[in-house]
This record gives C-alpha cells, structure tokens and sequence, in this order.
C-alpha cells in the first residue's frame, strides 16, 4: 500500500505547489483562464475518454443513488450541526473559550454564513481532484463509478441543489428563476461528454486518436491540480478558520465513513465500496467559491473550509484504504 499512497500523494503534492509559486509570476488572470478551459475543455475530454473506456458492468448504476444519498446526508448534519452551534453560542461557555464570536466570527451566523456552512458539507471536489486521485487507487474497471459519482454530483448537486441552496440562503435573495437554472444544468459540458463517451463506446477511432485521449487524461489531471495550488494562493482571509473544522470534518470523516459503512452492508464490491467512500469525501469543491459569489454568501467560511479539507484529504486516503480498501490489505 505504501507504494500506492506515494503514487497518489506525489501528484497532490507536487503540482499544487508548482502552482503556488507559478502564480507569483504568471498574470492575475491565469488561473481563471486555466479554469474555463478545464470546465468547457479539459475535464470533459478526460470524462469522454474514461468513460469509452469504463467498465460498465455490475451495478454500477448504483452510484447515482450513492452520490444523492451523500449528498442528503451531508444536507441533513449540516442542518444539524448549524443548529448545535448556535446553541452552544447562546449558551456560552466562557471558561471553555465558547462565544458567539470564537464560534462565528465577525460574520455571525446569518444567513449567508448559514448557507456556506452547508455547501461545504454537501459539494466536494470530485472533478478535479477526485478523478485525479481516484484512478491512481483503484482498477480500470472501477473507474466507471468514478466518473459516475463526478458527473452525478456535478448535475444533481453543484448545479442542482447547490444553486437553489445558494440562491435560498443568499443575502440578495434574488428570485428563483428556474429556467436558468434549468439551463445551466443542461449546459453542463461533462454530461454530455460523459454521454457521447458512453454512446461511442462501440465506435472505433484512429490508433491515433485513441493514443490521444488517453494521454489527455495526464495533461488534464496536472492542469487541475495546478490551477487548486494558484487558487490557494489567492487565499487571504482566514477569519472562519475555526468555524470551517465543523464543517470539514463532516465531510471528510463522517460521510464517506457513513457510505462506505452502507455501502459494505449493501454488498457492494470492495472495490466500488472504496471508489464510493473516497469520492464522496473529497476536498470541499471550488465551485462552492463560484456559488458565493454570484450569491453572496460568506466567502471566507468557504476559502477555509477548502484549504482545511484540501490538507486533510492527505491523512484521509489512508485510513479509508485501510478501513475499506481490503484489496490492498497485506501488500
């Protein structure tokens, strides 16, 4: 396993890094750039080439179920959570350092701060990371509930339910225009990638072709992880530190071992038990940055919450191979 570990540690390590010092010489306005082209370019070649190439077989249409399932469990602690804290600010207990303010900050518990608590929970990074890290832990023909897992979350969750939780929790409160929120979930460019990659699976390209899409999986991996080290290192404000570990924690900890915990009284395959526990505790999503600002929501609760999550990913990996990855075990 230790073997393993290195493989998938060196990539986070290395890149993000290479893309904390790049952006000190790169233009403002690179990481932004480097994104759009992942979102409308690069993922969805790497979601068309995994999944031409995915095992489809066995249940795999389960993962669907498995992402909503995450998705409200991560909804229903937050809701918890949110609740318990606040009472425990208007209990205070000062000998024990609990205030209002230790606990929320300047920004308080309003609405905004409320609805960044619970994408934090809810929304991870499996686009980027996930499809990075994934691979590297599990077989060819597991990757299929990967990328699965990816383009539910991302439709169901991030463009789904994330919006309309922005949007309820927003300190605007704009209206609810459904219709582009409709829109924005049919334009998103990884479902039909995924689809033309599943409908093509029996149509063969060039030797060429096929050598290409499999190396533009290599270049898109390094890209994303680049662009979350630039991202880090526009970080600046870290006033909802502490607030952010509750948060953390439920995503990282409490549900993936919730999935894999089902998922293993379900009889679900180790493999796919473990591609389902690492992607549903993957790093707090950037997308959640996207959310706060077109919604404005608390923008630092997030930040924090993404670095928070983004280091403690490295210490999640091998506790959940050895808890549910039982195809490593003795090596």
């Amino acid at each position: 396993m230790t073997e393993t570990l290195v493989q998938a540690y060196a990539p986070l390590i290395f890149w993000p890094g290479l893309g904390l010092l790049l952006f000190r010489i790169l233009p403002q306005s690179f990481p932004r750039f480097l994104g759009r082209t992942l979102y409308w370019v690069g993922v969805p070649i790497e979601i068309f080439s995994l999944s031409r190439n995915a095992d489809l077989s066995g249940n795999v249409g389960l993962t669907p179920v498995f992402t909503v399932g995450a998705l409200g469990l991560g909804l229903a602690l937050a809701c918890i959570s949110w609740s318990g804290l606040q009472w425990l600010a208007s209990t205070e207990f000062p000998k024990w350092g609990i205030t209002h303010q230790s606990l929320f900050g300047d920004r308080g518990d309003d609405r905004s701060s409320q609805g960044s608590f619970i994408l934090t929970t809810m929304l991870g990074n499996t686009g980027f990371v996930g499809l990075a890290v994934v691979p590297v832990l599990v077989g060819d023909r597991y990757l299929s509930w990967a990328v699965f897992y990816s383009v539910a979350q991302n439709i169901l969750g991030t463009y789904g339910l994330g919006v309309f939780l922005a949007s309820y929790f927003s300190q605007a409160q704009p209206s609810n225009q459904w219709w582009r929120q409709l829109k924005d979930v049919i334009t998103v460019p990884s479902l039909w990638a995924f689809l033309l990659g599943v409908s093509t699976r029996n149509l063969p390209l060039s030797d060429t072709a096929e050598w290409g899409l499999q190396q533009s999986v290599w270049v898109v991996i390094p890209m994303a992880l680049l662009l979350m080290g630039m991202r880090l290192s526009q970080m600046r404000n870290w006033n909802s530190l502490r607030l952010a570990i509750v948060p953390t924690l439920l995503k990282m900890v409490v549900v993936p071992g919730c999935v894999g915990i089902i998922a293993a009284l379900l009889g679900v395959s180790p493999e796919a038990c473990l591609v389902l526990v690492l992607m549903s505790g993957m790093p707090t999503a950037f997308a959640n940055l996207i959310l706060a600002e077109e919604y404005n929501l608390n923008r630092d609760l997030i930040v924090s919450a993404i670095v928070l999550s983004t280091v403690l990913l490295l210490a999640t990996i091998p506790i959940w191979l050895m808890l549910f990855g039982t195809v490593y075990w003795g090596k």
